[in-house]
């Protein structure tokens, strides 16, 4: 692991603060910016996220796919948890909170854009932070790859309609157009344009005896890690006012991100504990499930409610509960190890 990925954590602090502080000192500039969009999709913040999810596309290897009978338990976990489990959870606790136990602590509109939030953190199942998860607790790395490269496929189909189906069970109207327009947008081309890309370099590499898809891939690492902070910092920028004026809403949003976390984590490791699944394959299958696709959750929710709405304001407090939980959740796996022996 380099310096990036082995201090992310710190990086990612930085960068919030970086955000914050320059959102505060220039809001005419991120302002200049969130009005830089077509089609309620902010062209900048479409153009970093396709920087950071790009080059994590290329290492999939969709070829992998063909290998799942060899092992299928550890697929099927992160299938029930990512598909049949996690979103409706993620619906539920925010229902929980905002429409019943901090009822009186947001007004109802406010209320709706923050389950609205929630709900489209828990249908994105995480993708490219899925390999440091998996890097950090010595997991499988062919076997991750299978995992993502069979979540992705199913997240083109799948999340729309979940997405419309759990935003319509809360009385929240989504025009269909601009969800599929962000599943393609977000998920589709930088998968269509990994799979060519890994497809040409794996050419090239056959005919030069060389190694182009790994050189290739150590070049766009830094890139995607810019990708990354440059979110972090614009999405914190043009949430500034609200996280410095308004921290109390930052914590409530915070409460059940940070439940809806360790529960399906604990649901997870039991189900592999049970399955007797070796811990190489455990590990990444339980952050896999636990973790979430922040990039395409942001970028749906500013597309459908816009840079300032609750909604997007809840995909950033996911970021903000992410990285550090996510870290402990690792931590815990790696002590565990010898459960699984």
């Amino acid at each position: 692991m380099g310096v990036f990925e082995r201090y992310l954590s710190v990086w990612v602090g930085l960068s919030i603060i970086i955000g914050v502080v320059l959102g505060l000192w220039q809001p005419e500039v991120f302002q200049t910016i969130a009005n830089f969009e077509i089609a309620h999709v902010n062209i900048v913040v479409a153009v970093f996220i396709w920087v950071m999810i790009y080059p994590m596309m290329v290492q999939i290897d969709f070829s992998a796919i063909k290998d799942v009978g060899k092992n299928p338990k550890g697929l099927v976990l992160t299938i029930v948890i990512n598909w049949l489990i996690k979103p409706f959870t993620m619906a539920g606790l925010g229902w929980l909170f905002f429409n019943g136990l901090f009822a009186d602590l947001v007004d109802p509109a406010s209320a709706q854009e923050y389950i609205a939030g929630m709900i489209l953190l828990g249908v994105a199942p995480c993708t490219a932070m899925v390999f440091i998860w998996s890097q950090l607790t010595k997991g499988d790395p062919n076997y991750t790859l299978v995992q993502v490269s069979v979540n992705d496929v199913i997240m083109i189909f799948a999340f729309a309609p979940i997405s419309a189906l759990l935003l319509g069970v809360s009385d929240i109207q989504v025009p269909w157009e601009t969800l599929l327009i962000s599943v393609v947008l977000y998920v589709l081309l930088p998968l269509t344009a990994g799979i060519i890309t890994r497809k040409k370099l794996n050419n090239s590499a056959n005919n030069n005896n060389g190694k182009s898809l790994e050189y290739f891939l150590a070049a766009m690492k830094p890139w995607s890690v810019v990708g990354l902070l440059a979110t972090v910092i614009l999405l914190f920028g043009f949430q500034a006012n609200t996280i410095v004026e308004d921290p109390l809403t930052i914590g409530l949003i915070a409460i059940p991100l940070m439940i809806q976390t360790y529960g399906i984590f604990l649901i997870a490791f039991i189900a592999a504990k049970l399955m007797k699944l070796p811990h190489n394959i455990a590990g990444p299958a339980c952050l896999i499930g636990t973790s979430n696709f922040f990039e395409l959750a942001v970028a749906v929710a500013i597309s459908l409610f816009g840079l300032h709405s609750g909604a997007a304001l809840a995909t950033v407090v996911g970021v903000l509960v992410e990285v550090p939980v996510m870290l402990s959740l690792v931590y815990f796996i790696n002590k565990t190890k010898h459960w699984f022996n």
